[in-house]
């Protein structure tokens, strides 16, 4: 393992982990659990190696392994943990032991150290990446760490639970002050700013709602911002694209830098990184996976396919805005919809949001444009259609409707479930509708477990060319 540590724990496994502490009845407890593993060679801000840990599967301490428990104490048999590592070295994920402190806080008492270095050197004899491990305390804290197949030992230097709402536990530096954003703890408190300073968080496509986007959560204090987009601007697009000037599209400049500039020039203490490029670049993966949220605002297929997936591998929420504006008979048909992405949401596969042929068309497009337009000529490919009609006050209010969703996981201002699963605007109806989208049945993605929380696997979250 590399640099800094993180652990991401989804909220299915979370709420399991916490009910050790109900069961307990005031007695330590334990469980298992087996996590997927993401390296990161280089984080786009400090370009420093990271690594992150997220939670696959929850396993309890089966009944006859249980051997005696206290406030001050539990032990159970190794037979359940053996074969946790034998499970976990089958399919190359992490092998994690968790207990709790019912009575105090989170911590690692000496006899954790000793116990916990027996258990480590049997996982390393077995060949294992390494052994987890999490100590929960019964006044909220969380601490946990990890034993290397070296022998050293990294503390994780921040912990989150990731649902609709989302929590998180830092051993690290707390942010700096930051008295612009006063107004904000008023409402939420010094603890929401210190938050959102902390974030990293991705804008997939700097059009109309991305632009908007990064700006919005500049001003909301994220700490860490990355802009991905592979165009440039055009006179088109001055109609709704935040920040940009008429030399912009005269002189064609990237839609990242647009919005770089605009975030730079604030002066707000925020560290842009930037790519221009598309979202799949393999170029790209290190910047993704080291984000704590990411903004779909792209309207391609393939780029949402790719986010999709990667929701649900990593742990990392994912806030998809799409909108659909076009004249009908007789008036208009303006509609926004945001579509959040964690474990237990149903995907954009199962909302319908994604045409997996159009996805296909434009992967074909990239990787052989060639073949792509002789298709198109031929009719067997739809291609791209006429410009679709684009209006800043639209694109900018569904950029404020995403931007809230972060803000109700990390506060659940508008509800203990924290971010809405999906919400539809209707403008020309004057009306919000929050839909009830169903998992398709045997979806693989969203509908089973079998991929939350994966990590790093080859190919590339599972996807074949």
């Amino acid at each position: 393992m590399n640099g800094e540590l993180d652990i991401t724990i989804l909220d299915p496994h979370w709420q399991q982990l916490r009910s050790l502490l109900e069961v307990g009845q005031g007695h330590e407890a334990s469980a298992y659990l087996k996590l997927g593993v993401s390296v990161i060679a280089a984080d786009p801000w400090t370009r420093l190696p990271r690594t992150r840990l997220v939670s696959h599967s929850f396993l309890e301490v089966a009944e006859p392994d249980r051997i005696s428990s206290s406030p001050l104490h539990v032990t159970w048999s190794t037979r359940g943990y053996m074969r946790l590592l034998s499970e976990a070295m089958n399919v190359d994920l992490m092998p994690a032991i968790v207990h709790t402190h019912p009575g105090g806080s989170a911590f690692f008492s000496e006899q954790d150290d000793a116990n916990e270095a027996e258990l480590a050197r049997t996982a390393r004899l077995k060949g294992t990446r390494g052994l987890a491990s999490i100590v929960l305390g019964g006044d909220g804290s969380v601490a946990a760490r990890i034993w290397l197949p070296s022998g050293e030992i990294a503390v994780a230097q921040s912990i989150r639970s990731v649902g609709g709402r989302v929590q998180s536990w830092s051993s690290g530096k707390p942010a700096d002050d930051a008295p612009h954003l006063d107004r904000q703890a008023r409402l939420f408190g010094d603890s929401f700013n210190a938050q959102v300073r902390a974030l990293r968080v991705a804008v997939v496509g700097c059009g109309g709602t991305g632009s908007a986007a990064a700006l919005l959560l500049a001003r909301l204090g994220i700490g860490h911002i990355l802009l991905i987009d592979k165009d440039t601007l055009d006179e088109t697009n001055l109609n709704r694209v935040h920040g940009s000037r008429r030399n912009d599209a005269t002189s064609p400049t990237n839609k990242v830098d647009i919005s770089e500039r605009e975030i730079l020039a604030a002066g707000l203490g925020t560290r842009v990184a930037k790519v221009v490029g598309w979202a799949g670049e393999p170029e790209l993966r290190d910047g993704l996976k080291s984000c704590d949220f990411i903004f779909g605002c792209t309207d391609d297929h393939s780029g949402r396919l790719l986010l999709n997936r990667l929701a649900y591998f990593y742990g990392i929420p994912v806030i998809d805005v799409g909108l659909r504006m076009r004249p009908v008979a007789g008036g208009h048909d303006i509609f926004g919809r945001v579509t959040t992405l964690v474990p237990e949401h149903p995907c954009l596969l199962c909302g319908k949001v994604i045409n997996a042929r159009r996805a296909g068309e434009e992967s074909l497009e990239r990787s052989d444009p060639d073949e792509f337009h002789k298709r198109k000529q031929e009719a067997y490919v739809m291609g791209a259609g006429d410009p679709a009609p684009a209006v800043v006050t639209f694109t900018t209010e569904m950029a404020c409707v995403a931007v809230d969703e972060l803000i109700a996981a990390l506060t659940g201002f508008h509800g203990k479930d924290g971010m809405i699963p999906n919400r539809a605007r209707r403008f020309h109806a004057r009306d919000d509708r929050f839909l009830a989208v169903a998992q398709l049945p045997g979806c693989p993605l969203c509908s089973q477990e079998h991929y939350w929380g994966r990590g790093d696997i080859q190919p590339f979250l599972d996807v074949i060319g």
